[in-house]
């Protein structure tokens, strides 16, 4: 059996929202996808690593252990072997009290991948690849996180081509969520349910072929 490490926040946590619950694993992305991958008879295992509130490489002011390269190559070591590693991160990135853009976010990504990469796994085992994808950019978002991610929207324009081009020079595997999925109407930052399940189907297809 191969294991595939998810690494996002809580969009890939699977925050309902308006809410502060959670989707059931078989309802959620990661969930869909390990369903999805053993159904074509891939005999994977999903490993589900997703924070709330993780940015790529900046702290939260007012939680700690949000910064995503911190403790990433222990979680890499941890795991290995690893078959595949997604990561989809930034949506937090763009915060309130966060004064970053798209470029500034797909900087942090670089991180995460070289972080990823030179952890510090046993001799001979394979350095394991990484799939990059950027999530659906944010709408007005509404609610009791509205505060939280003001001026998100402005911020985060452009972050799916920050991200290719970051997945590119650094020879990752990429794909860009919005182009098949959009931010719930509720809260315009996480996923709905419906959309949770079209991301995973459609990255069953992605996987099936890095696997390969």
């Amino acid at each position: 059996m191969r294991h595939i490490l998810v690494y996002g926040d809580s969009m890939s946590w699977g925050l309902i929202p308006m809410t502060r619950k959670r989707l059931n694993f078989e309802e959620r992305w990661p969930g869909v996808l390990e369903i999805g991958l053993n159904s074509a008879d891939q005999h994977v295992r999903v490993v589900e690593d997703c924070l709330n509130g993780r940015r790529t490489v900046w702290d939260d002011p007012f939680k700690p252990g949000r910064n995503g390269a911190q403790g990433l190559a222990q979680r890499i070591e941890t795991l290995t072997p690893l078959s595949l590693v997604v990561v989809m991160l930034g949506i937090n990135d763009f915060q309130s009290m966060h004064q970053h853009d798209a470029w500034l976010s797909g900087q942090g990504l670089a991180v995460i991948i070289n972080t990823i990469r030179q952890a510090p796994i046993e001799p001979g085992m394979q350095i394991p690849p990484i799939l990059v994808v950027a999530p659906p950019l944010p709408h007005t978002p509404k609610g009791a996180i509205a505060p939280k991610f003001a001026g998100c929207e402005e911020k985060s324009a452009g972050l799916a081509d920050a991200y290719k081009e970051v997945a590119a020079t650094a020879g990752c595997h990429f794909f860009d969520a919005g182009s098949v999925v959009a931010s719930s109407e509720y809260d315009g930052v996480h996923l709905d349910a419906d959309q949770h399940l079209i991301l995973g189907w459609e990255l069953v297809g992605v996987v099936s072929s890095i696997l390969k």
